[in-house]
């Protein structure tokens, strides 16, 4: 037994864990370790498959909208491929860096290794500012989405202030997952945030299913290349979810575990995703088109209303996981990482949330900002960076043979891991980066165009017949050549 014991601090670390596995535990311990320690195979797969899908599944309906059935099914297949492979790349990246820095006696007891970290290890600092950039902004902008996405489901149980107001009461919220410390503790939660996704996700395809197709409704989909590339960069958005890949892997306590772990929580996802898009694109066909949120269409019911608040309390959930690296990155840029104390960690953060506070009362159109994120950020920070930094760091014959863990046979060893990143670089690329940036980009300026900055209310229904305020008048005020024939008659 004692030379498998070291043999395993070799390869993942001794971690405080595994020292106290030995000592009896009391019923505080126990409790403490069943809601808020997780560090299992089961909690990262929970961890993975619940930051999967969060508010996306909402506005896959509107991506089948545009790309029509088949296409849509057919990107959700490839991309959650695609997905899997490069969190594969990045968990063995992650466990080389590991092993290469234990193998120089260094301690990460108090410390959570980050991608940039990883980069900067093996690649060096150019890598590592690169890395930086693209996650820090990719992961704001995560934050953003699900700020966004809070205030424009609430509006469909209570529509009494309008989505801008929400939107700064959902800030002040998620200001408060800055007491969380890291990814150990988000056990409970990542549990109860798959259980509401698998509700949402059957509730949208019954609803769909009962209530039936609608009259004339029209499957025209695809019609613009506009659409349709908007349409697959939100897929690719979707499976994109694993930048915080690493800070989850540094939460397991046997981290090369991991590989297997992301491709089952995806072909969970896809069980959730898949059906509950067909069904909502097949109810309502092209009205999809102007409704970005799928909760919009359906009726009002106790139901829809459950999945309402399940989604804002998933949403919530979601938020930290976007959040908690930045405030990684941001404790270790003041030097506050290592601090014990969690009072004075958790005052440092808050600068952290007044940024994504502001930019989701900026930019709150809830659909084309996601495909806008996947496109310019998703396609560097998950697709591109992790396959040309796994080419370069077994780039030479040496590294290739000491590496930690050889590729599969199945892929075709070194040479097909080589010929698929290559493959995977190229596609995102043209297709995720040049096409689907410009689609989006063009569809984002449409919005702002459309509905301006700031907008109070986007996408929000017209109120019924509304009393004659005074501002209505002024709003008609430009074309009074119309309006005295009507009164007239």
């Amino acid at each position: 037994m004692a030379s498998d014991k070291v043999v395993e601090t070799v390869i993942a670390g001794n971690y405080v864990e595994m020292e106290t596995e030995g000592k009896p535990k009391d019923v505080k311990t126990r409790l403490s370790s069943l809601l808020w320690h997780g560090g299992s195979v089961y909690d990262a797969w929970f961890s993975c498959a619940s930051n999967q899908v969060a508010q996306v599944l909402l506005t896959l309906p509107y991506s089948f909208s545009q790309l029509g059935m088949l296409s849509g099914i057919l990107f959700q297949l490839f991309y959650g491929l695609l997905g899997s492979w490069t969190a594969y790349l990045i968990s063995i990246l992650y466990v080389e860096y590991r092993t290469r820095k234990e193998r120089e006696k260094v301690n990460f007891r108090n410390h959570v290794i980050q991608w940039f970290e990883v980069l900067d290890g093996l690649l060096g600092k150019h890598w590592r500012n690169v890395g930086l950039a693209f996650n820090c902004t990719f992961l704001l902008f995560g934050s953003v989405i699900q700020l966004i996405a809070c205030a424009s489901n609430i509006y469909y149980i209570n529509d009494n202030l309008d989505k801008r107001t929400w939107t700064y009461i959902f800030g002040a919220c998620c200001a408060t997952t800055v007491f969380i410390p890291s990814f150990h503790n988000y056990r409970i939660w990542s549990f109860l945030g798959l259980l509401m996704t698998t509700y949402t996700a059957w509730y949208l395809t019954v609803a769909s299913l009962l209530h039936g197709q609608m009259e004339g409704v029209k499957h025209s989909g695809p019609t613009k290349l506009v659409l349709y590339f908007t349409g697959a960069t939100n897929i690719l958005y979707t499976f994109g979810g694993h930048a915080v890949t690493v800070e989850i892997m540094h939460a397991m306590w046997k981290p090369q575990k991991f590989k297997a772990i992301y491709l089952v929580a995806t072909l969970y996802v896809l069980t959730l995703t898949l059906p509950s898009a067909a069904a909502v694109y097949w109810a309502f066909g092209d009205m999809l088109l102007n409704h970005s949120n799928a909760f919009a269409l359906l009726p009002k019911s106790p139901f829809r209303d459950v999945a309402v608040i399940l989604m804002l309390i998933h949403q919530f959930i979601t938020f930290g996981f976007a959040c908690t690296p930045l405030y990684f990155v941001w404790e270790k840029a003041i030097g506050m990482h290592e601090c014990k104390s969690l009072c004075k960690r958790s005052l440092v953060r808050l600068p952290v949330v007044i940024p994504i506070w502001f930019l989701a009362i900026v930019f709150p159109f809830f659909g084309p900002i996601n495909s806008t994120v996947g496109s310019l950020l998703v396609s560097f920070t998950v697709y591109i960076i992790p396959a040309l930094a796994h080419i370069f760091t077994f780039k030479s014959s040496s590294a290739r043979q000491n590496a930690v863990e050889q590729p599969p046979k199945f892929v075709g060893r070194w040479v097909g891991t080589y010929i698929i990143n290559a493959f995977v670089v190229v596609w995102v690329l043209i297709v995720g980066f040049g096409f689907g940036g410009w689609a989006s980009m063009v569809n984002f300026i449409h919005q702002i165009d459309t509905f301006g900055l700031f907008t109070k209310c986007y996408q929000c229904p017209p109120p019924l017949l509304p009393p004659m305020p005074p501002l209505q008048l002024n709003a008609t005020a430009p074309s009074p050549l119309h309006h005295p024939h009507h009164h007239g008659h």
